[in-house]
């Protein structure tokens, strides 16, 4: 099932990178505009404009990326880690699927951590 939007987090990775791979794996950002501590962009795939977020830092020296739409080549969260992970060559992390408060404390810390062999690993990250 296609999830609404994707989130992943990226490890140490710099936005420049990040945009490089967007770019080319997407289409190119319109210009960053800085919002507090967070930076958006939006690209156009087909018609469908996709906001991007993009928070340095979000937990620790993990880099929060949103991608605001379903229209991205990507099913879910995990596909999009795995691809991340095999550009970029870093570690990313993502949630093991969509979750909603009502599911509780310790569900919310259940992640999948993909390293760079393309293996995925389910661990528990304290994010709060």
């Amino acid at each position: 099932m296609r999830q609404p939007d994707i989130e992943i987090y990226v490890k140490d990775a710099d936005q420049s990178a990040i945009t490089d791979w967007l770019t080319n794996t997407l289409g190119p950002c319109s210009e960053w505009r800085q919002q507090g501590q967070t930076r958006k962009c939006t690209i156009n795939i087909e018609g469908a404009s996709i906001p991007v977020t993009w928070l340095p830092k979000a937990v620790g020296s993990w880099n929060s990326l949103l991608l605001e739409s379903d229209a991205t080549p990507w099913d879910n969260d995990l596909a999009c880690a795995k691809a991340a992970s095999t550009a970029l060559g870093i570690e990313v992390r993502c949630a093991p699927g969509g979750w909603e408060e009502q599911q509780g404390e310790e569900d919310a810390d259940r992640w999948l951590k993909v390293l760079t062999t393309g293996e995925v690993e389910e661990i528990t990250w304290r994010t709060h």
